[in-house]
């Protein structure tokens, strides 16, 4: 419930601070004394897009804030999605800054419109023309039948299905368009794949192939500078090998002298070792090397393969060749496995379906039910608010698509008058008959959920009466199980609140502004009077008020 509600430099506004109660609350003043401003700032906070015509003071910045009791709300999950903290009494606050930007807050949390907005629906419902607008439409219609035949759990249930059976169909159409365009390039993909595969890709294969390559295109060459290697190592007169050995030789005889000689006669053994050991590869190398045409012409045509393929491909080596071949197998297996994943996927889908339209018949069949009572609850309220002969006429029809709130067309007829013809409501109601509709079905949903605050504007204009008498004690019994407010023009209306605030005009030396204050007992007659009769309190009138409050 709003419990308190502080707008600073809005309109005529300098500084009106108010604390409310939960039950009935009503809101009465002179037509112009500032009772649009007072629900102008109550929307600012609750989201409503503000600009600088909003400030009373130009230079200043207009600070509003709204104060809730939210216990019984069950906004814990709302708050933590949003990342706010939560605390039972939790402040909205709205600034506009002389600048023109607007700043939102939520508990001391900055927050965006779109958030505040959608909190402040949850809390506090602002009855107004525009809303009345709602009862003509069917999704609106639906939710007070859905309340009445308790339907919370099916629809929980029905919507949970329907977004599986929407994934899996998304999923289906999705593999449907992917088997629709693979085709078309299967043969293509198939036909690169096979001749990538020909070629037998592996890591490192381009380098041992041109390796190869450089060895049997320079076997000539090759075979000539190891046959030079072998006669510098092997000549009889000047050869590496012979001229060492006699060095050998000469430090064995010398290593008998001293320990320095020692160790360099064994280094020198050590090379003479090695040097023959190379000696011994040079002439297995000069033998193994042959002139081979055929090999020759292989290793070449591998390697133009692979450079064809790269420069087919646009890449510059075997490993991005890979990664294509990869790819592509990826891509033609998946084509070729489509038709089964088709086939599964419709069964999923068949099954999503099945569930859906289980739960969407039990909304209908709960719906159905509670229609004869709806209409009954619905012409006896009317009876008692001008309108003896209404009646309606409400039925629900499958129909062949999946919705938002079931699987129903929605058929909400009324007729004002008796042998009138039936009749949408937009087409057939007129501006007060829809008010009164609109308070009935609100009362009615009072009973079955747990409503936000409520506030109604001027929901009795047009009717006088013994009606809206009728029509304050609907909004005095709603106000038995939530906070209700109704800004109001009626003497009858306005006697049925718990507590009656009055909004006014006061001249003074900055200008006109507007204030509210909460009306003691006797202040209340006094205004109830002044509804009645007018600004000259008669006895009579000051009699009549004090028998409405009574």
């Amino acid at each position: 419930m709003l419990t308190n509600l502080s707008i600073r430099n809005y309109a005529l506004i300098d500084d009106v601070n108010v604390s409310f109660s939960d039950g009935f609350t009503t809101i009465t003043g002179e037509t112009g004394a500032g009772k649009s401003i007072l629900l102008g700032g109550l929307s600012l906070v609750l989201g409503k897009r503000a600009d600088l015509s909003t400030l009373k003071n130009k230079e200043q910045k207009c600070i509003i804030e709204a104060e809730f009791e939210v216990s019984k709300y069950k906004l814990d999950k709302f708050f933590a999605e949003h990342d706010l903290d939560y605390e039972d009494l939790t402040i909205l606050r709205r600034e506009i800054l002389p600048s023109g930007k607007s700043r939102a807050f939520v508990n001391d949390s900055p927050v965006v419109l779109d958030v505040l907005k959608k909190l402040g629906e949850q809390l506090i419902d602002v009855h107004s023309q525009h809303q009345t607008l709602q009862l003509t439409e069917n999704e609106f219609q639906l939710k007070v039948i859905d309340a009445l035949a308790k339907n919370e759990v099916n629809l929980d249930n029905y919507a949970k299905r329907l977004e599986r059976f929407k994934k899996a169909a998304d999923q289906l159409q999705e593999l449907l368009d992917f088997q629709s365009n693979s085709t078309k390039e299967q043969d293509y993909n198939s036909f690169l794949l096979q001749e990538l595969e020909t070629v037998s890709l592996k890591e490192g294969m381009q380098e041992e192939l041109e390796t190869e390559y450089g060895q049997l295109n320079n076997v000539e060459q090759i075979l000539e500078l190891l046959s030079q290697g072998h006669q510098l190592m092997n000549d009889e007169q000047l050869g590496l090998l012979g001229r060492f050995s006699d060095l050998k030789h000469i430090f064995q005889n010398l290593s008998g002298y001293g320990d320095s000689f020692g160790e360099l006669n064994q280094r020198i053994q050590s090379v003479f070792i090695e040097m023959d050991d190379i000696s011994g590869e040079l002439e297995r190398l000069k033998d193994g090397v042959e002139a081979n045409p055929e090999k020759l012409n292989e290793v070449n045509t591998k390697l133009q393969q692979l450079y064809d393929l790269q420069k087919k491909h646009q890449v510059a080596s075997v490993s991005e060749l890979i990664a294509i071949r990869d790819e592509l197998s990826e891509k033609v297996g998946l084509v070729e496995d489509i038709e089964s994943k088709i086939k599964e996927k419709e069964s999923e889908v068949a099954r999503m379906e099945e569930e859906t339209e289980k739960w969407a018949i039990k909304i209908s069949k709960a719906r159905s039910a509670v229609l004869p009572k709806l209409k009954k609850m619905l012409q006896e309220s009317l009876y008692g608010l001008g309108m003896p002969s209404a009646t309606f006429k409400i039925e629900v029809n499958p129909s062949n698509s999946f919705k938002i709130n079931g699987k129903d067309n929605l058929t909400f007829l009324f007729s004002a008058n008796t042998g009138s013809d039936f009749g949408e409501l937009k087409k057939v109601a007129s501006g007060g008959e829809l008010s009164r509709i609109m308070l009935t079905i609100k009362s009615i949903l009072a009973e079955y959920e747990h409503l936000p605050t409520m506030m109604f504007d001027e929901i009795d204009t047009g009717v006088s009466g013994e009606i809206s008498n009728r029509m304050g004690e609907i909004m005095q019994q709603m106000g038995n199980t939530m906070q209700v407010f109704s800004i109001t023009h009626l003497p009858q209306v306005a006697s049925k609140g718990k507590q009656q605030f009055k909004v006014f005009k006061e001249e003074g030396a900055n200008g006109t502004t507007t204030q509210m204050k909460i009306l003691n007992a006797d202040e209340r007659i006094s205004e109830l009077a002044e509804m009645l009769g007018g600004k000259a309190l008669s006895e009579s009138a000051l009699a009549h008020a004090r028998q409405l409050l009574q």
